[in-house]
């Protein structure tokens, strides 16, 4: 069943874009994630302009997370409080992010940085998750504690001033780094369409010291309400959000996420992070493929100026 997508200015198949919906949404409540890491390049991958896909898969991204951040609440699973601090920092990111996305789209630039961003963001984040979660089930087969909190042992960043608890993570933490993570994620979010679930998640980890289980939630609810913020300010600003493609992605996207939350409880946290890095490693892989990859036309016009 084909349909026109007005903004995107192409037709698809409503079940395969259902499908998508669906499929992201499932791998974002199991893992904690917005999906946008997987949703943008998946509809680039079918034909749909970089631009649009990034501005309209922050609505998939923002109603796959809320959907996700009600079955964490009903367990108990979120810090409010963090999430809080660093929706402080998000929403500031997201204005920040926004506005050099138009500016890249003015420069006719922006199909390139949203390419090379995302080779370098998920290959190396992607790799890096792989290699620490490999060590840590290597061992727990072995007998050896599999923990990532240590006794004792804090990185600096926890040590600047701002201190704030975060009772529900067992934290006591500066409020700076909090904001930073925060901005980076909401200013990357409005750039490459992402939730930034993939980069939040192991920040929280291995920066913060966050329980993996606390993690989880607490990102559902940040990238829900950055992505919230980044879809207002791309349809007011740049009017590139596909209502269309955002409902079919939408509706897919809750569906999905409420079976992901329920399967992410069931698997340790070690697995869930190598599974994590394997997907996030993949994409990255699959993007460079196509920025190297000959392209069907060699030749672009573009109209500068006006008509005489």
């Amino acid at each position: 069943m084909q349909i026109f997508l007005p903004i995107a200015d192409i037709p698809v198949n409503v079940f395969v874009v259902f499908t998508m919906g669906l499929a992201v949404g499932f791998i974002s409540g199991m893992f904690g994630v917005g999906g946008g890491f997987l949703m943008t390049p998946l509809l680039i991958f079918i034909g749909v302009q970089p631009a649009v896909a990034v501005a309209s898969v922050t609505t998939h991204v923002a109603a796959s997370s809320f959907s996700g951040t009600i079955a964490y609440w009903r367990r108990n699973a979120i810090d409010i409080t963090l999430a809080l601090t660093l929706l402080a920092g998000g929403v500031v990111g997201s204005i920040g992010g926004v506005a050099l996305f138009t500016w890249l789209r003015a420069l006719d630039q922006l199909d390139l940085v949203i390419g090379l961003s995302y080779v370098t963001l998920l290959s190396i984040v992607g790799a890096l998750m792989v290699g620490e979660s490999a060590r840590a089930i290597v061992r727990t087969h072995f007998g050896g504690p599999a923990i990532l909190r240590r006794p004792g042992s804090h990185p600096w960043v926890l040590g600047l001033p701002l201190k704030l608890r975060f009772k529900r993570s067992k934290i006591y933490a500066s409020a700076i780094p909090v904001l930073g993570i925060g901005f980076i994620i909401g200013f990357l979010g409005a750039i490459m369409g992402i939730g930034g679930g993939f980069l939040l998640v192991p920040m929280l980890i291995y920066l913060l010291r966050v329980p993996t289980a606390t993690v989880i939630g607490t990102s559902m609810v940040l990238t829900f309400l950055t992505m919230v913020s980044a879809t207002i300010l791309h349809a007011a600003t740049n009017h590139l959000v596909d209502a269309v493609l955002a409902l079919i992605l939408m509706i897919g996207g809750v569906i999905g996420a409420q079976f992901g939350a329920h399967a992410g409880q069931r698997i340790r946290g070690e697995w869930l992070r190598l599974m994590l890095g394997l997907l996030v490693l993949a994409v990255g892989l699959r993007f460079a493929f196509d920025l190297v990859l000959r392209p069907e036309d060699l030749y672009s016009i573009r109209i500068i100026g006006g008509t005489p």
